[in-house]
Protein backbone atom coordinates (compact mmCIF):
# COMPACT_ATOMS: atom_id res chain seq x y z
CA UNK A 1 0.00 0.00 0.00
CA UNK A 2 1.20 2.98 -0.88
CA UNK A 3 1.17 6.10 2.00
CA UNK A 4 -1.12 8.52 2.13
CA UNK A 5 -0.47 12.04 1.73
CA UNK A 6 0.12 13.14 5.30
CA UNK A 7 2.23 10.69 6.07
CA UNK A 8 4.16 11.11 3.28
CA UNK A 9 7.67 12.68 2.93
CA UNK A 10 7.38 15.41 0.63
CA UNK A 11 10.22 16.95 -0.79
CA UNK A 12 10.40 20.45 -2.12
CA UNK A 13 11.57 21.50 -5.33
CA UNK A 14 15.64 20.54 -6.07
CA UNK A 15 15.68 19.39 -2.54
CA UNK A 16 16.34 14.92 -4.04
CA UNK A 17 19.76 16.33 -4.10
CA UNK A 18 20.13 16.47 -0.23
CA UNK A 19 17.14 14.15 1.14
CA UNK A 20 16.25 10.68 0.53
CA UNK A 21 12.69 9.23 -0.59
CA UNK A 22 11.13 6.12 1.07
CA UNK A 23 10.01 4.19 -1.99
CA UNK A 24 6.62 4.02 -0.90
CA UNK A 25 6.07 7.63 -1.17
CA UNK A 26 6.37 7.46 -4.52
CA UNK A 27 3.62 7.55 -7.34
CA UNK A 28 4.28 4.99 -10.32
CA UNK A 29 1.64 4.62 -13.21
CA UNK A 30 1.91 1.12 -11.79
CA UNK A 31 -0.65 1.60 -9.33
CA UNK A 32 -3.40 3.83 -10.83
CA UNK A 33 -7.32 3.15 -10.33
CA UNK A 34 -9.64 1.81 -12.43
CA UNK A 35 -11.03 4.96 -13.23
CA UNK A 36 -8.06 6.07 -14.30
CA UNK A 37 -7.49 3.70 -16.06
CA UNK A 38 -10.99 4.17 -18.19
CA UNK A 39 -9.79 7.55 -19.40
CA UNK A 40 -6.61 5.98 -20.35
CA UNK A 41 -8.41 3.56 -22.27
CA UNK A 42 -10.64 6.32 -23.75
CA UNK A 43 -7.52 8.32 -24.70
CA UNK A 44 -5.69 5.29 -26.39
CA UNK A 45 -8.90 3.90 -28.11
CA UNK A 46 -9.48 7.76 -30.00
CA UNK A 47 -5.96 8.22 -31.00
CA UNK A 48 -5.39 4.44 -32.35
CA UNK A 49 -9.17 4.70 -33.98
CA UNK A 50 -9.70 8.28 -35.32
CA UNK A 51 -6.31 10.32 -35.01
CA UNK A 52 -3.37 7.48 -36.25
CA UNK A 53 -5.87 6.41 -39.29
CA UNK A 54 -5.85 9.95 -40.72
CA UNK A 55 -2.31 11.19 -39.83
CA UNK A 56 -1.09 11.33 -43.74
CA UNK A 57 -4.16 13.45 -44.27
CA UNK A 58 -3.35 15.47 -41.30
CA UNK A 59 0.57 15.99 -42.55
CA UNK A 60 -1.26 17.53 -46.01
CA UNK A 61 -3.44 19.19 -43.29
CA UNK A 62 -7.15 18.75 -44.89
CA UNK A 63 -9.12 21.25 -44.37
CA UNK A 64 -11.19 21.12 -41.32
CA UNK A 65 -9.24 18.08 -40.15
CA UNK A 66 -7.42 19.02 -36.62
CA UNK A 67 -10.49 21.04 -35.67
CA UNK A 68 -12.89 18.12 -36.33
CA UNK A 69 -10.43 15.67 -34.09
CA UNK A 70 -10.31 18.06 -31.72
CA UNK A 71 -13.81 18.67 -31.35
CA UNK A 72 -14.13 15.17 -31.07
CA UNK A 73 -12.16 14.74 -27.88
CA UNK A 74 -13.89 17.46 -26.88
CA UNK A 75 -16.86 14.86 -27.08
CA UNK A 76 -15.16 12.22 -24.98
CA UNK A 77 -13.88 14.87 -22.16
CA UNK A 78 -10.69 14.98 -23.39
CA UNK A 79 -9.88 17.97 -24.57
CA UNK A 80 -11.53 19.77 -21.29
CA UNK A 81 -10.26 16.83 -18.59
CA UNK A 82 -8.26 19.28 -16.49
CA UNK A 83 -10.47 22.16 -16.89
CA UNK A 84 -12.51 22.85 -13.37
CA UNK A 85 -16.39 20.79 -13.55
CA UNK A 86 -17.45 24.59 -12.66
CA UNK A 87 -16.41 25.72 -16.32
CA UNK A 88 -17.91 22.65 -17.98
CA UNK A 89 -14.21 20.41 -17.50
CA UNK A 90 -13.89 17.31 -16.08
CA UNK A 91 -11.85 18.71 -13.10
CA UNK A 92 -9.60 15.16 -13.15
CA UNK A 93 -6.80 15.44 -10.66
CA UNK A 94 -3.09 15.87 -12.05
CA UNK A 95 -1.99 12.22 -12.02
CA UNK A 96 -4.90 11.40 -13.95
CA UNK A 97 -4.44 14.51 -16.70
CA UNK A 98 -0.71 13.06 -16.66
CA UNK A 99 -1.57 9.18 -17.70
CA UNK A 100 -4.15 10.70 -20.45
CA UNK A 101 -1.55 12.83 -22.03
CA UNK A 102 0.82 9.47 -22.10
CA UNK A 103 -1.63 8.37 -24.57
CA UNK A 104 -2.11 11.73 -26.90
CA UNK A 105 1.76 11.78 -27.14
CA UNK A 106 1.38 9.17 -29.46
CA UNK A 107 -0.73 11.28 -32.08
CA UNK A 108 1.61 12.91 -34.12
CA UNK A 109 0.95 16.35 -35.39
CA UNK A 110 -2.69 15.91 -33.73
CA UNK A 111 -0.62 16.14 -30.24
CA UNK A 112 0.58 19.31 -31.08
CA UNK A 113 -2.55 20.76 -31.64
CA UNK A 114 -4.08 19.88 -28.61
CA UNK A 115 -1.14 20.26 -26.61
CA UNK A 116 -1.32 23.80 -27.06
CA UNK A 117 -4.98 24.05 -26.83
CA UNK A 118 -5.16 22.67 -23.64
CA UNK A 119 -1.96 23.84 -22.32
CA UNK A 120 -0.81 27.62 -23.03
CA UNK A 121 -3.88 27.81 -24.83
CA UNK A 122 -6.12 27.43 -21.91
CA UNK A 123 -4.27 27.33 -19.26
CA UNK A 124 -3.33 31.26 -18.63
CA UNK A 125 -6.55 31.94 -18.64
CA UNK A 126 -7.28 29.41 -15.78
CA UNK A 127 -4.55 30.46 -13.78
CA UNK A 128 -4.86 34.40 -14.27
CA UNK A 129 -7.98 35.45 -15.70
CA UNK A 130 -10.53 37.25 -13.84
CA UNK A 131 -13.83 35.38 -12.53
CA UNK A 132 -15.68 37.37 -15.69
CA UNK A 133 -12.66 35.74 -17.91
CA UNK A 134 -13.10 32.54 -17.29
CA UNK A 135 -16.61 32.33 -17.09
CA UNK A 136 -16.85 33.34 -21.05
CA UNK A 137 -14.09 31.20 -22.36
CA UNK A 138 -13.35 28.64 -19.98
CA UNK A 139 -16.71 26.55 -20.92
CA UNK A 140 -16.01 26.95 -24.42
CA UNK A 141 -11.83 25.75 -24.31
CA UNK A 142 -13.48 22.93 -22.46
CA UNK A 143 -16.20 21.55 -24.93
CA UNK A 144 -14.34 22.57 -28.00
CA UNK A 145 -16.22 25.82 -29.53
CA UNK A 146 -13.55 28.11 -28.49
CA UNK A 147 -10.03 27.00 -30.17
CA UNK A 148 -6.93 28.66 -28.26
CA UNK A 149 -3.47 29.81 -29.50
CA UNK A 150 -0.84 31.05 -27.37
CA UNK A 151 1.10 34.50 -29.05
CA UNK A 152 4.87 34.75 -27.41
CA UNK A 153 7.54 34.44 -30.13
CA UNK A 154 8.69 36.92 -31.72
CA UNK A 155 11.14 37.06 -34.94
CA UNK A 156 13.85 39.03 -32.72
CA UNK A 157 12.79 37.30 -29.49
CA UNK A 158 12.54 33.57 -28.91
CA UNK A 159 14.19 32.53 -26.27
CA UNK A 160 14.82 36.03 -24.69
CA UNK A 161 10.92 36.17 -24.77
CA UNK A 162 10.81 39.51 -22.44
CA UNK A 163 12.76 41.59 -25.27
CA UNK A 164 9.21 41.36 -27.37
CA UNK A 165 8.73 44.34 -29.32
CA UNK A 166 4.82 44.50 -29.83
CA UNK A 167 3.49 47.36 -27.50
CA UNK A 168 0.16 47.86 -26.34
CA UNK A 169 -1.10 52.09 -25.99
CA UNK A 170 -4.58 52.45 -24.08
CA UNK A 171 -6.93 54.85 -26.24
CA UNK A 172 -7.84 58.17 -25.28
CA UNK A 173 -11.35 56.85 -24.09
CA UNK A 174 -9.37 54.38 -22.00
CA UNK A 175 -11.59 51.52 -23.47
CA UNK A 176 -8.78 49.79 -25.41
CA UNK A 177 -5.74 48.91 -25.99
CA UNK A 178 -4.33 49.63 -29.19
CA UNK A 179 -2.17 46.73 -30.31
CA UNK A 180 0.56 46.45 -32.84
CA UNK A 181 3.51 43.24 -33.29
CA UNK A 182 3.85 40.50 -35.36
CA UNK A 183 4.13 37.06 -33.71
CA UNK A 184 5.69 33.90 -35.17
CA UNK A 185 5.81 30.13 -34.80
CA UNK A 186 2.06 30.39 -33.26
CA UNK A 187 0.55 26.83 -33.05
CA UNK A 188 -3.22 26.65 -33.63
CA UNK A 189 -3.06 29.84 -35.20
CA UNK A 190 -4.88 28.87 -38.54
CA UNK A 191 -8.33 27.90 -36.94
CA UNK A 192 -7.58 29.93 -33.59
CA UNK A 193 -10.71 31.59 -32.24
CA UNK A 194 -8.86 33.59 -29.26
CA UNK A 195 -4.98 34.22 -28.94
CA UNK A 196 -3.39 35.37 -25.64
CA UNK A 197 -0.93 37.93 -26.69
CA UNK A 198 1.75 39.33 -24.74
CA UNK A 199 3.00 42.34 -25.56
CA UNK A 200 4.62 45.91 -23.67
CA UNK A 201 2.28 48.32 -22.51
CA UNK A 202 3.75 51.78 -22.98
CA UNK A 203 6.54 50.12 -24.54
CA UNK A 204 7.75 48.51 -21.46
CA UNK A 205 5.57 46.71 -19.33
CA UNK A 206 5.25 43.03 -20.46
CA UNK A 207 1.70 42.16 -20.12
CA UNK A 208 -0.94 39.55 -20.96
CA UNK A 209 -4.16 40.14 -23.56
CA UNK A 210 -6.56 38.03 -24.70
CA UNK A 211 -7.25 38.70 -28.03
CA UNK A 212 -9.91 38.37 -30.26
CA UNK A 213 -8.35 36.28 -33.91
CA UNK A 214 -11.35 37.49 -35.06
CA UNK A 215 -10.60 41.34 -34.46
CA UNK A 216 -9.89 43.57 -37.02
CA UNK A 217 -6.49 43.76 -37.64
CA UNK A 218 -5.28 40.25 -36.76
CA UNK A 219 -3.97 38.94 -39.99
CA UNK A 220 -2.32 35.66 -40.48
CA UNK A 221 0.57 34.50 -42.79
CA UNK A 222 0.64 31.50 -44.59
CA UNK A 223 1.39 28.14 -42.64
CA UNK A 224 4.63 27.53 -42.35
CA UNK A 225 6.48 24.28 -44.55
CA UNK A 226 7.79 22.73 -41.46
CA UNK A 227 10.59 20.09 -41.01
CA UNK A 228 8.07 17.83 -38.64
CA UNK A 229 4.56 18.35 -37.30
CA UNK A 230 3.26 19.21 -40.23
CA UNK A 231 -0.33 18.33 -39.69
CA UNK A 232 -0.28 21.11 -36.98
CA UNK A 233 -1.17 24.79 -37.36
CA UNK A 234 1.67 27.30 -37.73
CA UNK A 235 1.74 30.71 -38.84
CA UNK A 236 2.83 34.27 -38.12
CA UNK A 237 -0.12 36.38 -36.73
CA UNK A 238 0.54 40.29 -36.65
CA UNK A 239 -1.19 43.11 -35.26
CA UNK A 240 -1.81 46.20 -36.87
CA UNK A 241 -3.67 48.89 -34.58
CA UNK A 242 -5.81 45.84 -33.23
CA UNK A 243 -8.67 46.83 -30.21
CA UNK A 244 -8.67 44.90 -27.40
CA UNK A 245 -11.02 45.75 -24.72
CA UNK A 246 -9.30 46.54 -21.49
CA UNK A 247 -11.51 44.07 -19.89
CA UNK A 248 -9.87 41.45 -21.71
CA UNK A 249 -6.29 42.39 -20.42
CA UNK A 250 -5.08 38.89 -19.09
CA UNK A 251 -3.32 38.94 -15.08
CA UNK A 252 -1.71 42.52 -13.78
CA UNK A 253 0.18 45.40 -15.66
CA UNK A 254 3.85 44.89 -16.31
CA UNK A 255 3.25 40.70 -14.94
CA UNK A 256 3.09 39.15 -18.09
CA UNK A 257 6.32 37.33 -17.12
CA UNK A 258 4.64 35.96 -14.65
CA UNK A 259 1.93 34.20 -16.65
CA UNK A 260 4.23 33.31 -19.96
CA UNK A 261 7.18 31.51 -17.44
CA UNK A 262 4.70 30.26 -14.63
CA UNK A 263 2.31 28.09 -17.90
CA UNK A 264 5.78 27.08 -19.28
CA UNK A 265 6.01 25.24 -15.88
CA UNK A 266 3.17 23.10 -16.63
CA UNK A 267 4.45 22.86 -20.28
CA UNK A 268 7.67 21.50 -19.89
CA UNK A 269 5.77 18.70 -17.57
CA UNK A 270 2.98 18.06 -20.10
CA UNK A 271 5.82 17.87 -23.01
CA UNK A 272 7.86 15.67 -21.06
CA UNK A 273 4.46 13.31 -20.29
CA UNK A 274 3.70 13.75 -24.27
CA UNK A 275 7.03 12.63 -25.47
CA UNK A 276 6.70 9.52 -23.33
CA UNK A 277 3.39 8.57 -25.41
CA UNK A 278 6.04 9.11 -28.57
CA UNK A 279 9.02 7.02 -27.23
CA UNK A 280 6.68 3.80 -25.65
CA UNK A 281 4.99 3.73 -29.38
CA UNK A 282 8.02 4.23 -31.61
CA UNK A 283 9.71 1.48 -29.77
CA UNK A 284 6.52 -1.27 -30.16
CA UNK A 285 6.70 0.12 -33.64
CA UNK A 286 10.50 -1.07 -33.88
CA UNK A 287 10.20 -4.50 -31.98
CA UNK A 288 7.36 -5.80 -34.22
CA UNK A 289 9.10 -4.90 -37.10
CA UNK A 290 12.10 -6.13 -35.61
CA UNK A 291 10.12 -9.34 -35.23
CA UNK A 292 8.78 -9.53 -38.85
CA UNK A 293 12.04 -8.22 -40.58
CA UNK A 294 13.44 -11.78 -41.96
CA UNK A 295 17.90 -11.39 -42.79
CA UNK A 296 19.63 -14.48 -43.62
CA UNK A 297 16.49 -16.55 -42.43
CA UNK A 298 15.77 -15.32 -39.10
CA UNK A 299 14.07 -12.28 -37.60
CA UNK A 300 16.05 -9.30 -37.18
CA UNK A 301 15.06 -9.49 -33.49
CA UNK A 302 17.11 -12.57 -32.94
CA UNK A 303 20.16 -10.57 -33.95
CA UNK A 304 22.52 -9.54 -30.57
CA UNK A 305 23.04 -5.90 -32.22
CA UNK A 306 18.92 -5.45 -32.69
CA UNK A 307 18.65 -7.02 -29.21
CA UNK A 308 20.97 -4.12 -27.79
CA UNK A 309 19.06 -1.28 -29.27
CA UNK A 310 15.31 -2.74 -28.68
CA UNK A 311 16.88 -3.31 -25.10
CA UNK A 312 18.03 0.52 -24.64
CA UNK A 313 14.78 2.13 -25.83
CA UNK A 314 12.98 0.67 -23.66
CA UNK A 315 14.98 1.28 -20.91
CA UNK A 316 15.37 4.86 -21.73
CA UNK A 317 11.25 4.62 -21.96
CA UNK A 318 11.17 3.05 -18.35
CA UNK A 319 13.43 5.92 -17.05
CA UNK A 320 11.75 8.57 -18.78
CA UNK A 321 7.93 6.96 -17.18
CA UNK A 322 10.07 6.89 -13.51
CA UNK A 323 10.99 10.11 -13.61
CA UNK A 324 7.77 11.74 -15.66
CA UNK A 325 5.20 10.25 -12.91
CA UNK A 326 7.60 10.48 -9.84
CA UNK A 327 7.32 14.47 -10.19
CA UNK A 328 3.66 13.62 -11.58
CA UNK A 329 2.83 12.72 -7.68
CA UNK A 330 4.72 15.33 -5.98
CA UNK A 331 2.88 17.95 -7.75
CA UNK A 332 -0.34 16.04 -7.09
CA UNK A 333 0.59 15.82 -3.50
CA UNK A 334 1.39 19.46 -3.08
CA UNK A 335 -1.97 20.45 -4.56
CA UNK A 336 -3.73 18.06 -2.34
CA UNK A 337 -1.68 19.21 0.92
CA UNK A 338 -2.24 22.94 -0.26
CA UNK A 339 -6.17 22.40 -0.87
CA UNK A 340 -5.91 20.73 2.62
CA UNK A 341 -5.08 24.03 3.54
CA UNK A 342 -7.89 26.16 1.98
CA UNK A 343 -5.53 27.02 -1.08
CA UNK A 344 -7.88 27.09 -4.09
CA UNK A 345 -7.03 23.92 -5.89
CA UNK A 346 -6.53 25.97 -9.49
CA UNK A 347 -4.42 28.30 -7.20
CA UNK A 348 -2.21 25.02 -5.78
CA UNK A 349 -1.76 23.32 -8.98
CA UNK A 350 0.30 26.94 -10.19
CA UNK A 351 1.94 27.39 -6.82
CA UNK A 352 2.88 23.19 -6.78
CA UNK A 353 4.50 23.84 -11.10
CA UNK A 354 6.45 26.54 -9.51
CA UNK A 355 8.11 24.81 -6.89
CA UNK A 356 8.63 22.16 -8.87
CA UNK A 357 9.90 24.25 -11.78
CA UNK A 358 13.73 22.48 -11.66
CA UNK A 359 12.10 18.81 -12.43
CA UNK A 360 9.92 20.10 -14.78
CA UNK A 361 12.64 21.86 -16.45
CA UNK A 362 15.07 18.68 -16.59
CA UNK A 363 12.60 16.18 -17.53
CA UNK A 364 11.27 18.57 -20.59
CA UNK A 365 15.04 17.65 -21.35
CA UNK A 366 15.38 14.41 -20.79
CA UNK A 367 11.74 13.47 -22.06
CA UNK A 368 12.47 15.10 -25.66
CA UNK A 369 16.06 13.89 -25.74
CA UNK A 370 14.50 9.95 -24.96
CA UNK A 371 12.35 10.37 -27.67
CA UNK A 372 14.94 11.60 -30.13
CA UNK A 373 17.12 8.67 -29.24
CA UNK A 374 14.17 6.13 -29.49
CA UNK A 375 12.95 7.46 -33.13
CA UNK A 376 16.33 7.47 -34.73
CA UNK A 377 17.54 3.79 -33.35
CA UNK A 378 13.85 2.85 -34.84
CA UNK A 379 14.92 4.26 -38.16
CA UNK A 380 18.24 1.87 -38.19
CA UNK A 381 16.10 -0.77 -37.00
CA UNK A 382 13.78 -0.43 -40.09
CA UNK A 383 17.03 0.27 -42.09
CA UNK A 384 16.51 1.07 -45.55
CA UNK A 385 12.72 1.43 -44.88
CA UNK A 386 13.02 3.45 -42.45
CA UNK A 387 14.04 6.28 -44.70
CA UNK A 388 10.98 5.86 -46.86
CA UNK A 389 7.79 8.17 -46.18
CA UNK A 390 6.01 5.21 -46.46
CA UNK A 391 6.49 3.62 -43.00
CA UNK A 392 5.98 5.04 -39.84
CA UNK A 393 9.11 5.54 -38.20
CA UNK A 394 10.18 8.56 -40.89
CA UNK A 395 7.10 10.83 -39.63
CA UNK A 396 8.16 9.80 -35.95
CA UNK A 397 11.54 10.82 -36.59
CA UNK A 398 10.86 14.21 -38.28
CA UNK A 399 8.30 15.29 -35.90
CA UNK A 400 10.10 14.44 -32.38
CA UNK A 401 13.31 17.07 -33.27
CA UNK A 402 10.14 20.01 -32.29
CA UNK A 403 10.70 18.80 -28.96
CA UNK A 404 14.04 20.01 -28.22
CA UNK A 405 13.05 23.78 -29.27
CA UNK A 406 9.22 24.28 -27.74
CA UNK A 407 8.43 25.03 -24.11
CA UNK A 408 12.01 26.74 -23.98
CA UNK A 409 15.57 25.08 -26.29
CA UNK A 410 17.28 22.16 -24.07
CA UNK A 411 19.99 24.31 -23.74
CA UNK A 412 17.62 26.95 -21.88
CA UNK A 413 16.46 24.37 -19.73
CA UNK A 414 19.28 23.10 -18.66
CA UNK A 415 21.02 26.55 -17.71
CA UNK A 416 17.21 27.05 -15.87
CA UNK A 417 17.35 24.16 -13.87
CA UNK A 418 20.88 24.27 -12.67
CA UNK A 419 20.27 28.36 -12.20
CA UNK A 420 17.26 28.00 -10.27
CA UNK A 421 18.91 25.35 -7.96
CA UNK A 422 21.18 27.51 -6.91
CA UNK A 423 19.18 30.97 -6.46
CA UNK A 424 17.00 28.59 -4.10
CA UNK A 425 20.32 28.08 -1.74
CA UNK A 426 21.43 31.70 -2.13
CA UNK A 427 18.25 32.47 -0.79
CA UNK A 428 18.27 29.90 1.72
CA UNK A 429 15.06 27.56 0.47
CA UNK A 430 17.37 24.99 -0.04
CA UNK A 431 20.86 24.06 2.41
CA UNK A 432 23.11 23.33 -0.33
CA UNK A 433 26.04 24.74 0.39
CA UNK A 434 26.05 22.86 3.75
CA UNK A 435 26.15 20.10 2.49
CA UNK A 436 28.64 21.13 -0.21
CA UNK A 437 31.18 21.70 2.66
CA UNK A 438 30.89 18.37 4.28
CA UNK A 439 31.52 16.97 0.74
CA UNK A 440 34.94 18.69 0.23
CA UNK A 441 35.32 17.94 4.52
CA UNK A 442 34.99 14.28 3.09
CA UNK A 443 37.48 14.44 0.44
CA UNK A 444 40.56 14.76 2.81
CA UNK A 445 39.07 11.45 4.57
CA UNK A 446 39.80 8.35 4.43
CA UNK A 447 37.37 6.68 1.58
CA UNK A 448 34.31 4.52 2.86
CA UNK A 449 34.58 1.54 1.11
CA UNK A 450 31.35 0.15 2.54
CA UNK A 451 28.87 -1.01 0.26
CA UNK A 452 25.32 -0.11 2.55
CA UNK A 453 23.39 -2.30 4.64
CA UNK A 454 23.96 -5.72 3.54
CA UNK A 455 20.36 -6.60 4.16
CA UNK A 456 19.26 -4.01 1.73
CA UNK A 457 18.91 -6.06 -1.88
CA UNK A 458 19.36 -2.21 -3.28
CA UNK A 459 22.26 -1.69 -1.17
CA UNK A 460 24.91 -0.96 -3.89
CA UNK A 461 22.96 1.56 -6.20
CA UNK A 462 21.64 3.15 -2.95
CA UNK A 463 25.56 3.95 -1.94
CA UNK A 464 26.17 4.50 -5.29
CA UNK A 465 23.59 7.43 -5.87
CA UNK A 466 23.79 8.81 -2.34
CA UNK A 467 27.99 8.78 -3.41
CA UNK A 468 26.63 10.66 -6.87
CA UNK A 469 25.12 13.24 -4.65
CA UNK A 470 28.43 14.38 -3.29
CA UNK A 471 30.07 14.66 -6.70
CA UNK A 472 27.06 16.91 -7.82
CA UNK A 473 27.49 19.04 -4.71
CA UNK A 474 31.06 18.86 -4.90
CA UNK A 475 31.01 20.08 -8.35
CA UNK A 476 28.41 22.43 -8.00
CA UNK A 477 30.01 23.88 -4.78
CA UNK A 478 33.20 24.65 -6.01
CA UNK A 479 31.98 26.35 -9.21
CA UNK A 480 29.79 28.51 -7.37
CA UNK A 481 32.49 29.36 -4.80
CA UNK A 482 35.24 30.44 -7.70
CA UNK A 483 33.19 32.28 -10.06
CA UNK A 484 30.44 33.79 -7.10
CA UNK A 485 28.43 36.73 -9.04
CA UNK A 486 29.55 35.50 -12.39
CA UNK A 487 28.60 31.49 -12.32
CA UNK A 488 25.37 32.07 -14.49
CA UNK A 489 28.09 33.10 -17.45
CA UNK A 490 29.64 30.19 -17.23
CA UNK A 491 27.09 28.42 -19.55
CA UNK A 492 28.86 25.06 -20.32
CA UNK A 493 29.39 24.28 -16.68
CA UNK A 494 26.39 24.47 -15.73
CA UNK A 495 25.47 22.66 -18.52
CA UNK A 496 27.70 20.18 -17.54
CA UNK A 497 26.48 20.49 -13.91
CA UNK A 498 22.61 20.03 -15.03
CA UNK A 499 23.47 16.94 -17.00
CA UNK A 500 24.81 15.67 -14.11
CA UNK A 501 21.42 16.73 -11.92
CA UNK A 502 19.01 15.45 -14.64
CA UNK A 503 20.75 11.59 -14.55
CA UNK A 504 20.89 11.89 -11.27
CA UNK A 505 17.40 12.14 -11.18
CA UNK A 506 16.44 9.95 -13.04
CA UNK A 507 18.59 7.83 -11.60
CA UNK A 508 16.71 7.86 -8.46
CA UNK A 509 13.33 7.49 -9.79
CA UNK A 510 13.98 4.66 -11.45
CA UNK A 511 15.77 3.10 -8.60
CA UNK A 512 12.41 4.19 -6.35
CA UNK A 513 9.87 2.33 -9.06
CA UNK A 514 11.90 -0.70 -9.38
CA UNK A 515 12.18 -1.11 -5.79
CA UNK A 516 7.74 -0.31 -5.14
CA UNK A 517 7.50 -2.96 -7.65
CA UNK A 518 9.52 -5.28 -6.22
CA UNK A 519 7.62 -4.54 -2.72
CA UNK A 520 4.19 -5.07 -4.62
CA UNK A 521 5.04 -8.23 -6.93
CA UNK A 522 7.95 -9.82 -5.72
CA UNK A 523 11.80 -10.05 -6.57
CA UNK A 524 11.23 -12.78 -9.41
CA UNK A 525 7.92 -10.45 -10.92
CA UNK A 526 10.73 -7.93 -11.16
CA UNK A 527 13.36 -8.87 -12.54
CA UNK A 528 13.14 -7.45 -15.37
CA UNK A 529 12.87 -4.24 -13.72
CA UNK A 530 15.62 -4.46 -12.04
CA UNK A 531 17.79 -5.43 -15.12
CA UNK A 532 16.80 -1.94 -16.12
CA UNK A 533 17.05 -0.37 -13.53
CA UNK A 534 20.95 -2.10 -12.77
CA UNK A 535 22.26 -1.28 -16.45
CA UNK A 536 20.65 2.56 -16.65
CA UNK A 537 22.73 3.02 -13.29
CA UNK A 538 25.48 2.06 -14.31
CA UNK A 539 25.76 3.91 -17.71
CA UNK A 540 24.12 6.82 -15.84
CA UNK A 541 27.31 6.95 -13.17
CA UNK A 542 29.48 7.10 -16.53
CA UNK A 543 27.90 9.92 -17.97
CA UNK A 544 27.83 11.32 -14.36
CA UNK A 545 31.61 10.90 -14.46
CA UNK A 546 32.14 12.16 -17.49
CA UNK A 547 30.26 15.26 -16.99
CA UNK A 548 31.49 16.35 -14.33
CA UNK A 549 35.02 15.89 -15.78
CA UNK A 550 34.13 18.54 -18.00
CA UNK A 551 33.07 20.92 -15.50
CA UNK A 552 36.47 20.38 -13.06
CA UNK A 553 38.46 20.95 -15.43
CA UNK A 554 37.51 23.71 -16.55
CA UNK A 555 37.81 25.71 -13.64
CA UNK A 556 41.02 23.39 -11.73
CA UNK A 557 44.52 22.77 -12.15
CA UNK A 558 47.24 21.10 -9.83
CA UNK A 559 46.85 19.56 -7.06
CA UNK A 560 42.99 20.86 -6.60
CA UNK A 561 42.19 19.14 -9.67
CA UNK A 562 44.08 16.14 -8.85
CA UNK A 563 42.13 15.95 -5.71
CA UNK A 564 38.92 16.83 -6.91
CA UNK A 565 39.27 14.31 -10.02
CA UNK A 566 40.33 11.61 -7.31
CA UNK A 567 36.94 12.96 -5.18
CA UNK A 568 34.71 12.58 -8.28
CA UNK A 569 36.29 9.25 -9.45
CA UNK A 570 35.33 7.76 -5.54
CA UNK A 571 31.72 9.11 -5.89
CA UNK A 572 31.29 7.62 -9.15
CA UNK A 573 31.64 4.44 -8.75
CA UNK A 574 29.69 1.34 -9.10
CA UNK A 575 30.76 -2.15 -9.52
CA UNK A 576 30.14 -3.38 -12.98
CA UNK A 577 27.20 -5.12 -14.24
CA UNK A 578 26.68 -7.27 -17.19
CA UNK A 579 24.79 -5.17 -19.21
CA UNK A 580 25.03 -6.81 -22.00
CA UNK A 581 23.38 -10.27 -20.67
CA UNK A 582 20.56 -7.84 -18.66
CA UNK A 583 19.65 -6.08 -22.30
CA UNK A 584 19.34 -9.69 -23.91
CA UNK A 585 17.17 -10.65 -21.09
CA UNK A 586 15.06 -7.27 -21.60
CA UNK A 587 14.82 -8.15 -25.39
CA UNK A 588 13.79 -11.43 -25.22
CA UNK A 589 10.16 -10.42 -23.30
CA UNK A 590 10.18 -7.29 -25.63
CA UNK A 591 10.26 -9.96 -28.34
CA UNK A 592 8.04 -12.28 -26.94
CA UNK A 593 5.18 -9.64 -26.00
CA UNK A 594 5.93 -7.92 -29.57
CA UNK A 595 5.44 -4.46 -27.83
CA UNK A 596 6.72 -1.82 -25.41
CA UNK A 597 6.09 -3.85 -21.82
CA UNK A 598 7.16 -2.34 -18.97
Amino acid sequence: MSATTETKTILKGGEFLIKETPFADVFIKDEISEEQQMFVQTAADFITNRVLPHTKELDKQKEGLMVELLNESAELGLLGASVPEEYGGMGVDFNTDSVINEEIGKGHSFTAGFAAHTGIGTLPILYYGTAEQKQKYLPGLANGTIKAAYCLTEPGSGSDALGAKSKAVLSEDGKYYILNGQKMWITNSGFADILTVFAKIDGDKFTGFIVDAKAEGVSMGSEEDKLGIKGSSTRQVFFNNVKVPVENLLGEIGKGHKIAFNVLNIGRYKLAVLTLGGSKKTATTAIKYANERIQFNVPIASFGAIKHKLAEMAIRCYANDCATYRTSGLIEDMINNLAAKGTDKVMAKLIAAEEYAIECAMLKVFGSEVLDFVVDEAVQVFGGTGFSEEYPVARAYRDARINRIFEGTNEINRLLATGMLVKKALKGELDLFTHAMAVQKELMSVPDFSTGDSDDFFAAEKKALSNAKKAILMTAGAAVQKFTNKFDKEQEIIMNISDMLIELFVCESVLLRTEKLMSIRGEAAASLHVDMARTYISDALERINLSGKHAIAAFNDGDTLRIMLMGLKRFTKYDAYNTIAARRRVADKLIEENQYCF
